[in-house]
């Protein structure tokens, strides 16, 4: 029997990996992924006691699906517009303007993908998950998620040409 210390301790311990999931989950809007996660952390605290097997994987799987069912209701909205920059004139140089640059890239790549696809990527490569462990957060196949995989990595290299990635090179 799960207790509310395990669940604070579960909160302090893994809050951080849990929001940078949320985060390449909703494409990189951080205060979006924090409502995401807040609301899953929320609905775990009242099951706290019935929650079977891993808290973490549980809550992979609820991030998962509520990062989904939010692209969802989202379509049926118009897109928000976002606020102009106050300060255009550009970061100053040393201030890691090319890892921000190349993270961006990286999320409005992901942003092209579908969800199921996108939370394939996430969970598979950037939190490190075996195929099977996704094919439960997501409910799916593994053979679902092997598939999702190649497709969004196959999407992401053919639209990886297109980006303007700035790391010290050039493309």
């Amino acid at each position: 029997m799960r207790d509310e210390a395990g669940f604070t301790d579960f909160v302090h311990d893994r809050s951080t990996a849990l929001l940078r999931t949320a985060v390449l989950l909703v494409g990189g809007d951080r205060g979006h992924a924090e409502d995401l996660l807040q609301g899953v952390l929320e609905r775990m605290y009242v099951r706290w006691a019935r929650i079977e097997g891993p808290p973490e994987a549980y809550a992979r799987r609820a991030l998962a699906h509520a990062a989904v069912n939010r692209w969802r209701s989202r379509r049926r909205r118009p897109p928000e517009q976002p606020l102009r920059d106050p300060d255009p004139g550009g970061a100053a140089p040393g201030d890691g303007a090319a890892t921000v640059d190349l993270r961006d890239a990286l999320v409005r790549a992901l942003l092209t993908l579908p969800p199921r696809q996108r939370a394939v990527l996430v969970l598979r490569y950037l939190d490190d998950l075996p195929e099977d462990e996704v094919a439960r957060a997501l409910g799916c196949s593994v053979g679902t998620v092997k598939s999702q995989a190649s497709r969004g990595l196959s999407r992401l290299r053919d639209r990886s040409a297109h980006l303007e990635i700035s790391t010290g090179g050039t493309r």
